[in-house]
Formats: C-alpha cells, sequence, structure tokens
C-alpha cells in the first residue's frame, strides 16, 4: 500500500505518501504507522477522554462476538449492496469501522469482482483498530473522528456507516457527487430477547425514513438473522457491544450475568443514499 494515501494530513490537508513505517506529507508532517498496521491521525484537541472510544476490553468482546460469524448476514448484504451500486473502480470509505470487520468484507466482495479497491477505515478507539489492521492488511486503518476525518472532498465512492455516529455533513463532503452512502441502524426488534433480560419494560426501535438533505433514497434492505449464545462469555461479548453496556440497572446485568444460553434475533435496517449531483 505504498504510495499515495486515501488519507489527509490533519495539520496541512495535503496529501499522504505512505511508506513501510510513516504517513508523510508535503510539508513534512510525520505520522508513523504503529506495530500494529494503523496510523494516529487524530489531533489532541480532538480528544474528549485519555483514551477515547472502546476500551481494551470492548474492542476485544466485539472482535470476538463477530469473529463468531452472528452478523454474517449482515455483512453478506452489505457486501452485495456494495457490489450493486458502487462503481467498477471505487473508493471505500467506513467511518466508525470498529475492528474491520464489514469493511473488510465489502472491500474482498469488491476485490473478488475483479475491481480495483482503495479502502479506509477510521474509528476513534486506537485499541480496536488493532483487530482491524490485522484483520485487513489491504486496508488503511487510521485513529480519526467521524466528524473530523482527514479525508479529502470529494475522494469517496462509497461511504458505510454502522450504528455509528452519523456526521453528516462530513459524509456529504468527503463522498463525490453520485457517491453512495450506506447506513446501517437497528430493525424494530433488534436484540430484544436481550432486552427483555435486561428491563423490566422492554422497547421496540422506531423504524422510520429519513429524507438527509443532499441525498437521495436508493433503497432500504432489511436484514434479520437468528442464532444461538451458548455461554455466559458470549453473551456478555455481546453486551458490550451493545448501547445497553452504558445504561442498564444493576439488576439487569445481574440477571443476565446468570445466563448461559440465550436464543436471539437480530434485525437491522440498511439505507442506501445516493449523494445528490
Amino acid at each position: 500500500m505504498n504510495g499515495e494515501s486515501l488519507f489527509r494530513c490533519p495539520v496541512c490537508a495535503r496529501p499522504l505518501i505512505r511508506t513501510d513505517r510513516t504517513y508523510k506529507c508535503g510539508k513534512n508532517h510525520i505520522f508513523d504507522i504503529s506495530a500494529q498496521g494503523y496510523v494516529n491521525l487524530l489531533g489532541a484537541g480532538d480528544k474528549h477522554s485519555r483514551f477515547p472510544g472502546d476500551d481494551k476490553e470492548m474492542a476485544r468482546a466485539r472482535r470476538d462476538f463477530l469473529s463468531g460469524g452472528h452478523y454474517g448476514p449482515l455483512a453478506a448484504e452489505l457486501s452485495r449492496l456494495a457490489l450493486c451500486f458502487a462503481p467498477g473502480d471505487a473508493a471505500v470509505v467506513d467511518a466508525g469501522c470498529g475492528e474491520g470487520y464489514y469493511t473488510a468484507a465489502v472491500f474482498d466482495a469488491l476485490t473478488k469482482d475483479g475491481r480495483a479497491v482503495r479502502a479506509a477505515g477510521l474509528d476513534i478507539s486506537k485499541f480496536i483498530l488493532k483487530y482491524a489492521a490485522k484483520r485487513a492488511p489491504g486496508i488503511e486503518f487510521a485513529v480519526a473522528s467521524s466528524y473530523k476525518m482527514p479525508l479529502a472532498d470529494g475522494c469517496a465512492d462509497v461511504l458505510i456507516n454502522c450504528f455509528s455516529p452519523l456526521a453528516l455533513s462530513e459524509f456529504g463532503r468527503v463522498l463525490k457527487p453520485g457517491g453512495i452512502f450506506i447506513y446501517v441502524v437497528p430493525g424494530r426488534r433488534h436484540l430484544y430477547e436481550l432486552k427483555e433480560i435486561l428491563y423490566d419494560e422492554p422497547y421496540e426501535n422506531e423504524e422510520k425514513l429519513t429524507p438527509y438533505e443532499g441525498f437521495s433514497y436508493k433503497t432500504v434492505a432489511p436484514v434479520r438473522t437468528s442464532f444461538t449464545l451458548t455461554s455466559g462469555a458470549e453473551i456478555e461479548n455481546l453486551f458490550k457491544m451493545t448501547p445497553y453496556y452504558w445504561k442498564t440497572p444493576r439488576a439487569g446485568r445481574e440477571r443476565l450475568r446468570a445466563m448461559e444460553r440465550l436464543d436471539i434475533t437480530a434485525e437491522f435496517n440498511i439505507h442506501v443514499f445516493g449523494k445528490d449531483v
């Protein structure tokens, strides 16, 4: 992957050139590539804590859960949509990429289809990107905020966002006119069986079509899959990668930790938009 990067210098916005060990711009701003294979392009002023995003434990839980293949149908449908809507050769950006599970799936699908693909993933957690870089060494990964992406205007043909902050103005900035925005949100009864354990009054998610200025709907693709978690460790891994991990009462946590088996359904809606020309 040596040569000009999809990333831009976070200091001066000039193109970055990647070598084996660094990224460097024409103004001689240099950013080291970590031993794990990602680069940190997050400015000190863009941090809201010492280690923003998923911590080590949460990152490990996400890696372990997704590696089990439970969300494989979502990865497969994302790949199908990318194949359908992406141009022949494509630059793909995954904003809030996590440990790169979906980034890698889309990249592999497009590559196997014979397309020339450049791909980049961004996440604010350095802990999770070490797994992403290991999973997909052909993809560039950077610690960065979705609200201030180190990417040039109009550089991306496809932008993916799975369960991550909706930085819509930035997404519109980096997408080319006619580019594709693929946005994954939970379906109505996503992980409802988990909610029944955690909360006294579980709730369904709202499902709606939300038009965004500067974008036009292409399609909405629902994905539904069921699976069984057969250990407390698997259940805990799923819990740690959900927002419920932050807002569940103690009693709900204790009920969940007593479980050793859980039959569960995951529902997703994939909203596909085109950026207006």
